[in-house]
């Protein structure tokens, strides 16, 4: 058969894992949002996040690396927003011999909580991908026009492609939010393997960019269930529990825009 139940691992399936900071001091690194909290996990629970998956039989990819294209099972590391907290994850990375996948919201470079040029560079010297994030992190991506999607793409990828000297072709949705008009504006400003928030681990082509979902790890998400997942165990539920989440914004758009407003404040000090 040509197609599958989204509970069931296709011949090719890709487990990916979407993290956002890593650090055990939060008003140090990325956003400043209150909807950032329940995506910033210790640095003790991520190596234990790790140690989970190194109880399955494969090591983590790089995607321009992976043949996705034929039969395999493969497991992705990703990181968004690039905090100041991903230098500490590159090096947790590489004392295991691991290669992730850091986003960069270009617009946010150097500025005092996210990495600065030279950390960025050091990411890529250490073997990591260094992709797009988009350039202002539009917290609504979906409701852009085609043409302020695609500047963004643009804008954010040669902004990295100038700083690192070479072609920027891997980007993550800022916000999770997609459509396909999302999908058709990353394949018209050349991004070549597009992450998602969507928990699954079925890749797809969308005019020529390959679009794969992620597993999104929030606080609480335990060991047990990062493992459950990298055996491709468990992603039925977390796919009914998205689409859930999405049909209920799509019923009450209004309510969700402020929900958003919300939690991208600016969080209060103290």
């Amino acid at each position: 058969m040509s197609r599958h139940a989204p509970w069931s691992v296709p011949a090719t399936a890709v487990a990916t894992f979407g993290y956002h900071d890593v650090t055990d001091e939060p008003r140090a690194s990325g956003f400043q949002w209150r909807g950032a909290a329940p995506y910033t996990i210790g640095r003790a629970v991520f190596s234990s996040h790790l140690d989970a998956m190194a109880t399955v039989s494969r090591r983590p990819e790089l995607v321009t690396a992976a043949d996705v294209a034929t039969p395999g099972r493969h497991l992705l590391l990703t990181f968004d927003d690039g905090g100041k907290s991903a230098l500490d994850v590159s090096d947790e990375l590489s004392r295991r011999g691991w290669l992730g996948h850091f986003f960069i919201v270009s617009g946010r470079i150097g500025d005092a909580t996210f990495l600065d040029a030279a950390g960025i560079r050091y990411l890529r010297r250490s073997g990591h991908i260094i992709g797009s994030h988009s350039h202002t992190h539009p917290n609504i991506f979906r409701e852009q026009t085609r043409e302020q999607m695609v500047a963004e793409w643009r804008t954010s990828c040669d902004r990295l492609a100038d700083l690192l000297g070479e072609p920027c072709t891997v980007a993550s949705v800022p916000g999770g939010d997609i459509s396909p008009a999302v999908l058709q504006s990353a394949a018209v400003a050349g991004v070549r393997y597009l992450f998602t928030s969507e928990p699954s681990f079925v890749p797809r082509m969308v005019d020529g960019c390959r679009v794969l979902g992620r597993y999104h790890v929030k606080v609480g998400t335990a060991p047990e269930r990062i493992a459950a997942l990298a055996r491709f165990e468990g992603w039925r539920t977390a796919l009914m529990v998205r689409r859930l989440k999405d049909l209920l914004r799509d019923h009450l758009p209004g309510l969700y825009r402020s929900y958003v407003r919300y939690t991208t404040r600016e969080a209060m000090p103290g």
